[in-house]
């Protein structure tokens, strides 16, 4: 291995430590509660070295949001391409969403910290414009797995709706946590927020 192919390794590397530190500080205090200070202690940097991977907090957030998105892509992708009914489908992708959820709850964080007023505003333009094309992507894909239930000229509705239905519930979680009171929705409350979904968009019955 030659020095530059080395030294490119360890870039990566370094990148990546800092990146798990941002995960971890995010599943504790969320993405507002996260600083690079607190990113470079955790991954034992100087807060100068820090910047010497990633230009600021605004590139971290990026980095975590294109994971997060990535990871969403494949497992949409896969469900996709399995030969199942369409309720069968959304069942697994709500299924999906929950096990992401739990062991990647920093990805949900970063998501909702896109709808703080003027959360993008230091992120480069075209970085910015491949973040939204690349999310937009995904609301396709779920609205491919939609459209056998739910026709396709609602299958784009329905997909905002699901995603917006499991990402609000996560919220409201959150909130509750936040607050001292009981946590839910549990496991079971998010089964039978999934068979309210299934009765109201995609019903039996219908024709």
């Amino acid at each position: 291995m030659g020095i530059a192919e080395r030294r490119q390794r360890e870039r990566e590397a370094r990148r990546e430590a800092v990146l798990e530190a941002a995960r971890s500080l995010v599943r504790e205090r969320g993405f507002t509660g996260t600083t690079t200070r607190l990113i470079a202690e955790r991954c034992e940097l100087s807060e100068a070295t820090l910047f010497f991977y990633f230009r600021g907090k605004d590139e971290i957030l990026s980095s975590l949001l294109f994971e997060g998105i990535d990871f969403t892509a494949a497992g949409l992708q896969a469900i996709l391409a399995e030969d199942v009914p369409a309720e069968t489908r959304l069942e697994r992708f709500w299924t999906f969403l929950s096990e992401v959820e739990a062991e990647h709850p920093e990805y949900f964080h970063v998501f909702a910290y896109l709808a703080h007023p003027n959360s993008t505003r230091s992120v480069d333009d075209n970085v910015r414009e491949a973040l939204a094309r690349h999310s937009g992507d995904n609301l396709r894909l779920l609205a491919e797995i939609l459209a056998d239930a739910v026709g396709r000229e609602r299958a784009r509705t329905a997909a905002d709706l699901v995603w917006a239905a499991f990402a609000g519930l996560m919220v409201l979680r959150e909130t509750r946590t936040n607050l001292g009171a009981a946590v839910h929705p549990d496991a079971n409350d998010l089964r039978t927020a999934l068979e309210l979904l299934l009765g109201g968009i995609a019903p039996k019955d219908a024709p």
